[in-house]
C-alpha cells in the first residue's frame, strides 16, 4: 500500500525534466455498459417472488448435472451404485442416489415475512439482524425444488459456504430420521469466460494495420480507480478533509510532474456504493429535529447538503475524467436489488456529462454512467462484474467465518452474485429471465463497502480466471484501488492528512 504522502514526497523532491513539463492528457477509456440488470419502464410487483428461485434452478441444473454425472458415475458405496434421483422426494431411505435443487437454510434468526405481516411490521423497512445464525445452533440445511424439501446433514456441509439459493448436487442416502446423511457434494463451477474484447473493440496500434487486443498503444499501462463509502454528510465532517484531498489526488493537484504523469493514466473512475452517508436526526447545528410528523414523509427532515456535495465532486471530476456510478445501501435509489441508476436530478451539475433523459439508448458511453447495482460492463476488453456491496454483505449474516474474499469466490462457482435474494434480499419479482446468474464469467468481479481491502485470483476448470476485490469503505479506511487495465494487478493508495 502507498499513501499519498510518499507519492507527493518523491514527486516534489525530483527535479521535473523538460519532458515533463509538457501538458498532460489522459488516455481514452474503451468503455462499454452492459444493460444487464436494467429493470423494464413498466413494472408490476404482483407476481410470486418464488419463481426467481424455479428460474435459477432451472437454468443452472443441467450444468450442475453434468459435473455430479461425471464425478459420480461410477461411484460405489458398500457395494452399492450411486444413481440419479430426478426429484427431491424421490430419494428413498437406504438407497445411495445424488440429486440437485436449491439449498434452503432455516434459522432461527432469520427475518420473515409472514412474520412481520402478522406482527404488523410489513409497513416499515425490513428488520436487518448482524447474523442469521444461532450460538446456540438451530439451524437447518435443505435441499428443495418444485417437489419439496429434504433436510441435509453431514460433517461434509461443514466444508463449504452455503447459503439459501445456491444450486447444488449432493450425493448420499436417506437415514432412519429421513435425514439425507450427504457424502459429497458437487457446484456449477466458474462459467465459460469470454475473451477479451468479446463486445468492444480492441483499439489499434499505431503504425499497424491490424488490432492487437492487449496491447497498449501508450508507454504506460492504463488504470482504472475504484473507490465506494464516500458518505458525503451534512453533519459529519470526520474525513472532509480526506475527500479533498482525494479529490486533488485523482485531478492530480498540488503533486509533481512525475506523480502527475503516473496519474494522467488513471482513464477512469468507478464509485462502488453508499456514496451519501446514512441520514442523521441531527441538522448543520447539531441540535435534534422534534419528529412532527408520525406516518408520511416530513420534508423539514431532508437535508440537502449530502447531494450537493457529492455532486460538486462529480462536477469538480467529470471535465478530466469519465465516471461510472453504482448506487449503495445508504443511497437514494431503490432499496431492492438491482438497485436502478439513482435519479439525475440529484446531480443538477453532473448530469451535464450524461446524456439527454430523452436518449434511450445513446450510441456512445456518457462521460458520466450512472448506472445500476449489480453493474457489468467492459474496460479496456476486460469483463467487469461490480456490485455496492449488499449481496456479500447479506452472505456474510449466514456464514460464522469472516472470510469474504472466499464468499465472493463461491459466488463465482455458483454462477450467482445474488444467491439470498429474493429470500434476506429484497429484490425485484422476476419472470421471464434471472439476471443474477452469472451466465459468462467475468475478468474481475469487485464488491464496494466493505470493512477492509482484499484481493486475490482464483481459477477455473477451463482455465478461467478472475481477479476478486473487495473495495474498502472510503469513510472507514481512506483507501481508493487502482487497477492496472493490461495486466489486472492491483494497488492501494491511502488518503491521509497526518
Amino acid at each position: 500500500m502507498v499513501t499519498l504522502d510518499e507519492i507527493a514526497d518523491k514527486s516534489l523532491l525530483q527535479k521535473p525534466s523538460a519532458e515533463e513539463s509538457e501538458s498532460l492528457e489522459r488516455p481514452e477509456s474503451k468503455y462499454k455498459p452492459l444493460d444487464t440488470f436494467a429493470l423494464p419502464k413498466e413494472r408490476n410487483y404482483h407476481q410470486q417472488f418464488a419463481d426467481i428461485y424455479f428460474i435459477r434452478l432451472a437454468k443452472i441444473k443441467p450444468v450442475v448435472e453434468e459435473i455430479a454425472h461425471a464425478a459420480w458415475e461410477d461411484t460405489v458405496v458398500g457395494g452399492e451404485t450411486a444413481t440419479k434421483v430426478d426429484r427431491v422426494l424421490d430419494v428413498r431411505q437406504g438407497q445411495l442416489c445424488w440429486v440437485v435443487g436449491t439449498v434452503y437454510m432455516e434459522m432461527p434468526l432469520k427475518p420473515s415475512v409472514l412474520e412481520d405481516i402478522s406482527k404488523d411490521r410489513w409497513i416499515a423497512a425490513p428488520t436487518t439482524a448482524d447474523k442469521y445464525y444461532s450460538p446456540d445452533g438451530g439451524e437447518k440445511i435443505m435441499l428443495e425444488d418444485d417437489s419439496g424439501r429434504l433436510t441435509l446433514v453431514g460433517s461434509i456441509l461443514k466444508d463449504y459456504f452455503l447459503v439459501t439459493g445456491c444450486i447444488m448436487a449432493v450425493m448420499g442416502t436417506e437415514n432412519a430420521h429421513g435425514e439425507f446423511e450427504v457424502l459429497d457434494l458437487k457446484f456449477a463451477d466458474l462459467p465459460p469466460q469470454p475473451d477479451r474484447w468479446a463486445v468492444s473493440k480492441a483499439p489499434k496500434v499505431k503504425g499497424e494495420d491490424v488490432e492487437m487486443s492487449g496491447v497498449s498503444s501508450s508507454s504506460q499501462s492504463k488504470k482504472v480507480a475504484i473507490v465506494s463509502g464516500l458518505e458525503f454528510s451534512g453533519t459529519d465532517t470526520s474525513h472532509a478533509m480526506e475527500l479533498n484531498l482525494l479529490l486533488e489526488f485523482l485531478l492530480g493537484e498540488a503533486l509533481g510532474p512525475s506523480a502527475q504523469s503516473e496519474l494522467s493514466q488513471i482513464s477512469r473512475l468507478i464509485i462502488a456504493g453508499n456514496s451519501i452517508a446514512k441520514p442523521s436526526d441531527n441538522d448543520l447545528t447539531g441540535e435534534k429535529k422534534p419528529h412532527s410528523k408520525k406516518y408520511g414523509y416530513d420534508a423539514s427532515s431532508y437535508n440537502p447538503l449530502p447531494a450537493q456535495l457529492l455532486d460538486g465532486f462529480l462536477a469538480e471530476l467529470l471535465p478530466t475524467m469519465p465516471v461510472t456510478l453504482l448506487p449503495g445501501a445508504l443511497d437514494p435509489a431503490n432499496v431492492s436489488f438491482p438497485q436502478q441508476p439513482i435519479h439525475p436530478a440529484m446531480f443538477p451539475r453532473a448530469r451535464a456529462y450524461a446524456p439527454p433523459p430523452s436518449t434511450s439508448s445513446p450510441s456512445e458511453p456518457s462521460w458520466f454512467d450512472n448506472v445500476t447495482n449489480p453493474w457489468e460492463g467492459e474496460i479496456e476488453g476486460w469483463r467487469m462484474l461490480g456490485t455496492g456491496g449488499q449481496n456479500l454483505d447479506d452472505i456474510c449474516r449466514y456464514i460464522d467465518n469472516d472470510d469474504r474474499l472466499g464468499m465472493m469466490e463461491a459466488m463465482c462457482r455458483w454462477r450467482c452474485s445474488a444467491p439470498t435474494a429474493p429470500d434476506t434480499l429484497w429484490s425485484y419479482p422476476f419472470q421471464d429471465d434471472e439476471p443474477f446468474i452469472m451466465k459468462e464469467c467475468p475478468h474481475l468481479y469487485f464488491v464496494g463497502c466493505q470493512p477492509e481491502f482484499g484481493t486475490k485470483v482464483i481459477e477455473g476448470s477451463q482455465g478461467q480466471m478472475v481477479r476478486l476485490i473487495m473495495v474498502p469503505s472510503f469513510a472507514a479506511t481512506k483507501e481508493v484501488v487502482l487497477v492496472d487495465t493490461e495486466t489486472l494487478d492491483v494497488s492501494r493508495v491511502k488518503i491521509t492528512t497526518s
